[in-house]
C-alpha cells in the first residue's frame, strides 16, 4: 500500500515539475492573480497526493458508525500530586484514551479504554500504585441495552393519547412533535418560538410558559433553562422536557410559578450533536461544525493538515466572556476545541442574542449539563469568587437542600476551579458577565459515574423530579423577594 502511495506521490511531483517548467517558459510576467493560482494549483496537488497516501491511516476521521465493542470503562484514584501528573501524560501521550472526567487529587477520574489498550494501561496503573476498578466491561453492550429500550417504549407508547413518555430516552424529532402538541393542547400557557438554526440545519426552540394571568405582560421576572449543549449528554433534553411538562400540564400545582414567572426553556441546543450520538458515536460531544479548511492554521498559527477531518466545536468553550483560556483548546481534534473564535457557532450566537434580548428580566440562568451531581457558580474561568458570591452560594444551597429531599441526591455545591477545574468561554460566566443575570449556575446532573454518560432511562423521573423541586426552590424564592 505504501509503495503505491509513494508512487502516486512521485507522480505528483512530476506534475509539478511540468507546472513549474511551464510557469518559467512563458515569457509574460503572471500578473497577481496568476501567481495566486499558481500556488492554489501546488497546494491541491500535494494534499492529493497526501490524501492518497494517509487517507487509510488518519485516525481522527469520524467512521459511519462507532462501535464500543469491549471498550472498558475505568474508575482510577489518583492520590497524589504525581498521579495525576502520570494520567495527563497518558492522555497527551494515549490518542485513543478518552477522560470523563479530569484527572484531579483525591477524586476518582473515570477513563474510557479501547480493547487494544486496556492490557496496557492497567499495567501502566499498577507500575504507577495508581489505584482502579472496572465499572464497565464492555460500553458497547450498554449502548445497545438503551437502544432496545428505546424501541420497546415507541411500542408501548402507541396507544397513549401522545407518544412521548419518560420510560425511554427520545429523538429530537419526537421531542420537537411532543413540543408542538403541548403548544396546540395549552395555547394559554405555551409558546414555541424558534431563535434560530443549527449548523445542520435544524430548528432552534425555546419554549415560553406563561400565563396572562398578572399585569404588566411581558414584564414579569424570567428564568431560562438550557439543556443538550452536549450530544452524548442525553439525561439533560430528557430532564428538560420533563420540567416542561411538569410546568404546563400540572399547571394546577404549578399555577403560583407560571403566573408570576416567565419561563424560557430550550431543551436541546444542540441537535446536531445529539442526533449524532443516536446515529453514529453515542459518545460525540461537539456540535457538528464543520472542520477548518485544510492547511488552516489556528489562532496561535498552528498548523492542522487534518483539520477537516476533525469536526465540532465544544458549545460551552465558545461564549464570548474569557473565551479560549483556561480548560479549552484551540485543536479541532479535541473535545474541548473552543472554535475558531467566539460566538463562531449558530446556537451560541442565536442563544446569546436571546438572552441579551431578555436580560433586563432574567434572574435565573441554568444550563443542564451530566455528569457529577454538582451545582457550580460562576466564575468558572478563574479560582476568583464574585462580587455576589454569597448570594449565588444562598439561592445554590436553597436548590440542592429542595433536591436532596426527594430521593437523598447529594449534590456538591461551589465554582467550577474549585471543584473541578476552571473552564473559559462557558454559557454561565457570559451569561453573569455579560448578560448581567446574577443568578447563573450550571448544573451537572445525576450520577457520579456508575453510568456516566450512558445513565439508564429508569432514573430520567427521578432525576426529573430532583431537579424540579430545585428549580421550584429558586423560582419561589424569586417570587417571594427571598432573594433580590
Amino acid at each position: 500500500m505504501m509503495g503505491f502511495g509513494w508512487a502516486l506521490l512521485h507522480l505528483a511531483l512530476l506534475t509539478l515539475s511540468v507546472v513549474c517548467r511551464a510557469e518559467v517558459e512563458t515569457p509574460p510576467a503572471p500578473k497577481p492573480q496568476q501567481q495566486s493560482s499558481f500556488f492554489g494549483d501546488f497546494v491541491k496537488i500535494v494534499e492529493s497526493a497526501i490524501d492518497l497516501i494517509f487517507s487509510p491511516f488518519y485516525s481522527r476521521k469520524p467512521p459511519d458508525t462507532v462501535t464500543y465493542k469491549d471498550f472498558q470503562l475505568l474508575r482510577v484514584f489518583p492520590r497524589t500530586e504525581d498521579h495525576v501528573d502520570d494520567l495527563e501524560e497518558m492522555l497527551e501521550d494515549e490518542d485513543g484514551v478518552q477522560f470523563w472526567t479530569p484527572a484531579l487529587k483525591n477524586k476518582t477520574t473515570d477513563i474510557l479504554l479501547p480493547p487494544d489498550m486496556i492490557p496496557e494501561v492497567k499495567e501502566y496503573l499498577t507500575e504507577q500504585k495508581i489505584e482502579y476498578q472496572t465499572l464497565i466491561s464492555n460500553l458497547q453492550k450498554e449502548i445497545n441495552i438503551q437502544g432496545k429500550s428505546m424501541k420497546d417504549n415507541i411500542l408501548k407508547s402507541r396507544s397513549e393519547p401522545h407518544p412521548f413518555t419518560f420510560q425511554s430516552y427520545h429523538r429530537f424529532v419526537d421531542m420537537m412533535d411532543y413540543l408542538r402538541f403541548l403548544e396546540e393542547s395549552y395555547p394559554h400557557l405555551v409558546e414555541l418560538i424558534t431563535i434560530g438554526k443549527s449548523n445542520q440545519g435544524r430548528p432552534l426552540k425555546v419554549v415560553k410558559i406563561s400565563s396572562g394571568n398578572t399585569e404588566g405582560l411581558d414584564k414579569k421576572p424570567a428564568i431560562w433553562i438550557d439543556a443538550g449543549t452536549h450530544g452524548r449528554e442525553w439525561i439533560t433534553p430528557a430532564v428538560a422536557m420533563f420540567l416542561i411538562k411538569q410546568l404546563v400540564q400540572n399547571y394546577r400545582s404549578t399555577r403560583r410559578l407560571v403566573d408570576n414567572l416567565d419561563w424560557y426553556i430550550m431543551p436541546i441546543m444542540n441537535p446536531d450533536g445529539y442526533e449524532y450520538t443516536h446515529t453514529k458515536d453515542r459518545l460525540w460531544r461537539k456540535n457538528m461544525s464543520p472542520g477548518n479548511k485544510k492547511g488552516a492554521s489556528d489562532r496561535r498559527g498552528r498548523f492542522f493538515w487534518d483539520g477537516s477531518r476533525c469536526k465540532g466545536v465544544d458549545l460551552n468553550r465558545n461564549w464570548g466572556f474569557h473565551w479560549g483560556e483556561a480548560g479549552a483548546s484551540d485543536n479541532p481534534c479535541r473535545e474541548t476545541y473552543a472554535g475558531p473564535q467566539p460566538f463562531s457557532e449558530p446556537e451560541t450566537r442565536a442563544v446569546s442574542d436571546f438572552i441579551l434580548d431578555k436580560k433586563s428580566r432574567l434572574k435565573v440562568f441554568l444550563t443542564l449539563h451530566a455528569y457529577s451531581q454538582m451545582w457550580l457558580i460562576p466564575w468558572s474561568y478563574t479560582k476568583s469568587k464574585a462580587k455576589d458570591y454569597d448570594d449565588l452560594m444562598f439561592l445554590g444551597k436553597r436548590a440542592i437542600n429542595a433536591l436532596q429531599k426527594i430521593y437523598g441526591t447529594e449534590f456538591h455545591l461551589g465554582s467550577s476551579p474549585s471543584l473541578l477545574y476552571p473552564i473559559a468561554g462557558s454559557a454561565d460566566d457570559w451569561a453573569k458577565g455579560k448578560a448581567g443575570v446574577k443568578y447563573s449556575y450550571t448544573v451537572e446532573l445525576r450520577d457520579k459515574g456508575k453510568f456516566g454518560f450512558l445513565l439508564p432511562p429508569s432514573q430520567i423521573v427521578p432525576t426529573g423530579r430532583e431537579t424540579f423541586a430545585a428549580v421550584k426552590a429558586m423560582a419561589r424564592a424569586i417570587i417571594d423577594k427571598v432573594v433580590d
